[in-house]
């Protein structure tokens, strides 16, 4: 049986892919094998999906590399830089996230809220405002840039900005 985390996993991957129009019942339940049915045991429509989605983007992609950051001994920001290099859906559903948020209020609203915490927590992890906030930009620039930058270059750009080299 699928689950609800399925579900949101299945529109993480389509909405990096092709998008937040993409996002769709039609689309999801294609890509799942599944029925409208199955959809509906979990989600009253697709509105209700759409805002589960951007908490589960939250949730994946913000909440949980601070958590794993803060269980690690050590180096909070060298743990940061690997779960942002690590492959997987990063720089396209940041693209997808921020193009969406351009166009819908709730979208923005989270992306907002997701800008403050990232910053903020790089801010502590940092100790200095400015460094934080400049490492921040650097992320979120690499992914904006056609093509995005690759996990080398972007960790390059970091170590960089951080005055130091691997």
């Amino acid at each position: 049986m699928v689950s609800r985390q399925d579900w949101l996993d299945a529109g993480l991957t389509l909405l990096a892919e092709q998008g937040a129009p993409a996002v769709t019942i039609e689309r999801l339940t294609e890509r799942l094998g599944l029925s409208k049915g199955s959809f509906y045991h979990h989600f009253r429509g697709i509105g209700g999906y759409r805002t589960a989605l951007l908490e589960h983007v939250e949730a994946e992609r913000t909440t949980r590399f601070m958590d794993e950051a803060e269980r690690v001994r050590g180096d909070r920001l060298r743990t940061l830089m690997k779960l942002v290099l690590a492959p997987g859906p990063g720089p396209e559903l940041e693209i997808a996230v921020r193009a969406w948020a351009l166009q819908d209020a709730e979208a923005r609203v989270v992306q907002e809220r997701v800008d403050r915490t990232r910053a903020d927590y790089l801010t502590e992890v940092c100790g200095d405002a400015e460094l934080g906030q400049a490492l921040y930009l650097v992320v979120v620039g690499a992914g904006q840039v056609v093509p995005p930058l690759s996990g080398d270059r972007l960790k390059s750009a970091l170590e960089l900005v951080l005055g130091r080299r691997s």
